[in-house]
């Protein structure tokens, strides 16, 4: 009975944690969908050249990127401290109120510069929570589940991803099939942003109904009522200076998960539909990274569970290795401009990236005590979103446009050997107890 009831606990705490990253996971998406296809003409001036204004939008994108380690470090404080379910329920909140603030933000020509500023204050207030948020859904269950079972549970989490971003796609297609062009891009898609209000709502649900991780209550438990308000030093300052190691490789096994995510899903959009690019249809590029993206998700399951019997370190090689060999085929089958190769293109693509970040939430929770748990897994993660995701957008638009479409794919190889570099430099952690 008892096994029953923590069986059922645990499922509870694995949706919860896949629903809570979906949503916070769309929020984050839906902009760079809108950075790719609307806020071009939106938020910057109409006499601004087309190319520029692209870039200016994703260098916007990349504002998020650049708040997610600081939002790493000031939840993972709060998170090791105060515990894991209330700060991810603040997390969740800031991105809900943020989110939807954007669907409501007047345009430049309302507006002026002011119109693009606080666009940019928005997104660094998307990247603060994201940076928060994922530490907080990835400790909830992998700090829950059994060991030998932790790389699963921990796909939960990380699900969210795919999960968010087909929701975003979706959004942005059926809006854009129930509104005319004009319509769209005067106020149809401010409709997915809108939606995000949903996250508040969740965010309540965590609060009063999970409770925090069993390993962050077993460390309450073993200190004393005077250590807790006395303890030596921030948890942040703790990790980085008792596992540098750690957060650095960490960081850079997140290298090709994130150069290459950012670049199948948000900048082949912009390629794609841009008419210096292929000029095809934004909706063919959006329906194409959504399918990719449904098949991601069962790789992601399937890769965990076979680092928890095998270990974390070689699937995660092996979808470096086949990632790298893969970005050279990528552009030649986008090129073709046929819906069917594009698909494969991007698919095969984000199935390699699955291999990668589906037992990476185990990975990262492995490799830190409890106590230091939140802040360094978020210091890892973040650091490595920033190098890697930040400017991929921007990286491979300026290396498109200068050399073409052969040195993205040089850059995504070059961001797969850091990667692997980085994970032979870890010890396999599978099976390890979290202490």
């Amino acid at each position: 009975m008892n096994d029953q009831a923590s069986s059922k606990s645990m499922r509870k705490v694995a949706m919860t944690s896949l629903a809570g990253t979906s949503i916070e996971w769309y929020d984050f998406f839906i902009y760079g969908t809108a950075a790719a296809l609307i806020f071009p003409r939106a938020f910057f001036p109409s006499d601004m050249p087309e190319m520029v204004a692209l870039m200016a939008a994703f260098g916007t994108f990349a504002i998020g990127f650049i708040a997610r380690p600081i939002g790493g470090v000031i939840f993972g404080h709060f998170g090791d401290r105060v515990g894991r379910k209330k700060t991810l329920v603040s997390a969740l909140l800031l991105m809900g109120v943020a989110t939807t603030i954007i669907g409501l933000l007047p345009t430049y020509a309302v507006m002026g510069a002011a119109a693009p500023v606080i666009l940019t204050v928005l997104r660094f207030i998307q990247g603060l929570a994201i940076g928060g948020q994922w530490g907080g859904a990835m400790l909830l269950v992998t700090e829950n589940a059994p060991a030998n079972r932790r790389g699963f549970y921990g796909a939960f989490a990380q699900a969210g991803a795919p999960c968010g971003l087909i929701l975003a796609n979706l959004a942005f297609l059926i809006v854009s099939a129930s509104v005319s062009d004009e319509a769209f891009l005067e106020w149809g898609w401010r409709i997915p942003f809108l939606l995000s209000v949903v996250l508040i709502g969740l965010s309540m649900y965590v609060q009063l109904h999970l409770e925090d991780t069993a390993a962050f209550k077993e460390l309450q438990e073993h200190n004393h009522p005077d250590e807790t308000t006395t303890r030596q030093r921030s948890p942040v300052l703790e990790v980085i200076q008792t596992h540098p190691r750690e957060i650095v490789l960490g960081a850079g096994a997140f290298l090709s998960v994130q150069v290459s995510f950012y670049v199948l899903v948000a900048w082949v959009v912009a390629y794609g539909s841009n008419q210096m690019g292929l000029g095809l249809s934004r909706d063919l590029m959006l329906m194409a990274v959504l399918v990719a993206s449904v098949v991601q998700i069962p790789v992601l399951f399937m890769a965990s569970s076979y680092s928890d019997r095998h270990g974390r370190k070689g699937v995660y090689i092996a979808g470096a290795v086949l990632l790298g060999l893969w970005s050279f085929v990528l552009f030649p089958l986008i090129n073709t401009g046929e819906f069917v190769w594009i698909v494969l293109g991007i698919t095969m693509g984000q199935v390699f990236v699955g291999l990668m970040y589906g037992p990476q939430a185990a990975f990262l929770a492995e490799l830190f005590s409890t106590k230091v748990r939140y802040s360094g897994a978020s210091l890892g993660y973040q650091l490595g979103a920033i190098l890697g995701g930040a400017l991929a957008p921007t990286v491979a638009t300026f290396l498109w446009l200068e050399f073409g479409t052969i040195y993205v794919s040089v850059y995504m190889g070059v961001a797969s050997v850091l990667t692997i570099i980085s994970v032979m430099l870890l010890t396999e952690t599978s099976g390890r107890k979290l202490t």
